[in-house]
């Protein structure tokens, strides 16, 4: 009979807890979705997917408003975004692959692959890498409209820019920059012998399982494809067409919230590069004069809430996207926006406070 009564207060402490650790997880879940239509809140206009993944497993993943407005298509969790700027993760990646391999290294010249670029013998791949090249950022230039809905080619979109003054030496700075990691995309092209588009579809989309991940394209059938908009003070209005071969390996990727948590795991489990090649990427660096910066190879490397967190985000005609890791506790974090009227950064850097807080 004793055993009996331990038993039944057993299994009810375990149904207590089990009561406890639901309506904790259902009133966090209250508390985020809460934050999120603060910002999405226009269930007929664009809106959004957020996740949260704890242990490399989504805890939390849901979608907001529309994914094309004039078929009237809510969004969905499977729904696929233009990521823009997070683009530059997979491309910094690309380029540590082939210096594994032994293709190149991180401190060869640029002039060594771009024999014509001006002062290409005193800019590295590292200083591309790292935004403190000093190169003329292309999206700042009055003159990009002219390009802007051209096929390029990578060569043509380097050439854009090259001879534009300098904005300081290479390494005396740090200034985020979308021309860098243009040229890097190049450079991957020049060494590998394959397309950057290829490159990134078979050694790290495919590789990684990543099957609704794609280099961007207005043209072909994408299935749950999110549609990007503006918003106008007459109301929503279908995005600015842009050729994608401009942005290139600077923002040109497709994905998916499960997608880019298939990417952070990969990168957890090494199916990339070694642990102490990939650690660079997530490591800080120094200027020239001795003088530290919070950006690594492709990520922003920073503190939340006095927790360190790699992060970066995406913006390009149309979209918005964020994404936050807490190594830790291995915790990841993604905001996707189909309009760039709505930031998922400082929501998504928001959401993962609460993930860190409360441990979900």
């Amino acid at each position: 009979m004793a055993t009996l009564y331990r038993l039944a207060a057993l299994t009810l402490a375990c149904i207590t807890l089990l009561c406890t650790t639901t309506t904790f997880a259902q009133s966090l879940d209250k508390k985020i979705d809460s934050l999120i239509r603060a910002e999405f809140n226009d269930p007929d206009g664009p809106g959004g997917v957020f996740m949260i993944a704890k242990g490399g497993k989504p805890v939390y993943q849901k979608a907001f408003g529309k994914a094309n407005l004039e078929l009237n298509n809510p969004m969905t969790p499977e729904s696929v975004f233009q990521i823009g700027s997070m683009t530059k993760q997979f491309t910094a990646i690309a380029v540590m692959m082939l210096a594994e391999q032994g293709k190149l290294t991180l401190q060869d010249p640029v002039s060594k692959y771009v024999p014509d670029y001006p002062a290409g013998a005193t800019i590295t791949i590292h200083h591309l890498l790292t935004h403190t090249a000093g190169i003329k950022d292309f999206t700042k230039m009055k003159t990009l409209p002219e390009i802007a809905q051209k096929q390029m080619t990578p060569k043509m979109v380097v050439d854009f820019s090259k001879n534009e003054p300098v904005d300081f030496l290479p390494g005396e700075k740090f200034e985020y920059n979308n021309s860098g990691y243009v040229l890097l995309g190049h450079i991957i092209e020049v060494v590998s012998g394959d397309t950057y588009e290829n490159f990134i579809q078979k050694y790290i989309f495919d590789k990684a399982g990543m099957t609704q991940s794609y280099y961007a394209s207005d043209r072909r059938v994408i299935r749950n494809r999110a549609y990007g908009y503006h918003k106008k003070e007459t109301g929503y209005v279908n995005k600015t067409t842009i050729n994608f071969s401009v942005p290139f390996s600077s923002g040109s990727l497709m994905s998916t919230a499960a997608d880019l948590l298939r990417w952070q795991n990969a990168l957890n489990q090494g199916l990339f590069l070694k642990k102490e090649t990939v650690q660079k990427a997530f490591s800080t660096y120094k200027l020239n004069n001795g003088s530290g910066f919070t950006y690594g190879y492709g990520w922003h490397i920073k503190d939340l809430t006095g927790v360190p967190v790699r992060e970066h985000g995406g913006s390009i005609f149309g979209f918005k996207s964020m994404a936050v890791y807490v190594p830790s506790q291995d915790i990841y974090v993604v905001g996707l926006s189909n309009c760039d009227c709505h930031s998922p950064t400082q929501l998504t850097r928001d959401i993962t406070a609460l993930a860190i807080q409360h441990g979900y």
